[in-house]
């Protein structure tokens, strides 16, 4: 019985860390007990223990922020991936080219993770935040993870394929996107490197405009990273974009016999 409510408390002060998001700066008790379903007696409680350990921290007039230690994880979950030095250079550099907002996604169980974004200079842009949780079924980046995290399907085949994925007003009407993958040791899928905007200027930028860069980009951090960008099946990184549709080669998905067979004749 120890035990389980043990764990229960814990799952309860996760739920007082979870109930903020990138628009609350600050949250009440009552917001707090609110949106945790808990008493107010059990979120002081809680929140006491998470201010000793630095995850909660409350203000002089009441409401509570994120402590620092939240902070510091976020950190180390960066540093541990391999990416924080390396892919917001990348993602300015494609803002300064394409002058759309640049952003790099992980898979985070069910949903995509936005682990690094840069944002577009220009008043009217699409806004995301680093750690931003988005659905994996709509939108460029989640079709790219989920193509190739080994999603078998005529429409996941063809971004294999074809190297990237495109959606307009699919996850919000009035905005668009284009992803590709970047790989790393062993060929090993990391994430999807994304581009997107108001979905008009998209479309008028067209996607055999955006293609060559997010392609040369997604080709060089694939190389920092320990990937090969020049294997065969990354060929369609390398060509037209009105060729890539007819000529393109499929990547094998790691952990896949098709893989494997690659791998081997390497």
């Amino acid at each position: 019985m120890a035990g389980a409510a043990g764990v229960a408390a814990v799952d309860r002060a996760l739920a007082i860390l979870d109930a903020f998001t990138d628009k609350d700066a600050k949250l009440s008790l009552a917001e707090l007990a609110k949106r945790t379903g808990l008493y107010k007696s059990t979120v002081i409680r809680l929140a006491k223990s998470l201010e000793k350990a630095r995850y909660l921290h409350r203000s002089e007039d009441g409401p509570y922020h994120l402590g620092s230690k939240a902070l510091t994880l976020g950190a180390i979950y960066q540093k541990h991936f391999g990416t924080a030095e390396i892919v917001p250079q990348t993602l300015r550099e494609i803002v300064g080219e394409l002058h759309e907002g640049a952003s790099f996604y992980v898979r985070d169980d069910a949903q995509r993770l936005c682990l690094h974004r840069v944002e577009s200079r220009r008043a009217v842009r699409d806004t995301i935040h680093v750690g931003d949780r988005l659905p994996l079924t709509v939108g460029a980046a989640g079709h790219v993870i989920l193509a190739f995290s080994g999603l078998t399907g005529d429409k996941y085949d063809e971004i294999r394929r074809t190297m990237y994925a495109a959606s307009f007003g699919e996850r919000d009407a009035e905005t668009a996107a284009v992803a590709c993958p970047v790989f790393g040791p062993e060929q090993r899928f990391i994430g999807a490197l994304s581009v997107s905007g108001p979905r008009y200027r998209i479309e008028a930028l067209g996607v055999q405009a955006i293609l060559p860069v997010l392609f040369r980009h997604a080709r060089n951090l694939t190389r920092t990273l320990g990937g090969d960008a020049d294997l065969p099946a990354l060929a369609a990184w390398g060509k037209q974009p009105k060729a890539q549709r007819a000529q393109a080669t499929a990547l094998p998905v790691k952990g896949t016999r098709a893989a494997a067979a690659a791998r081997a004749g390497r």
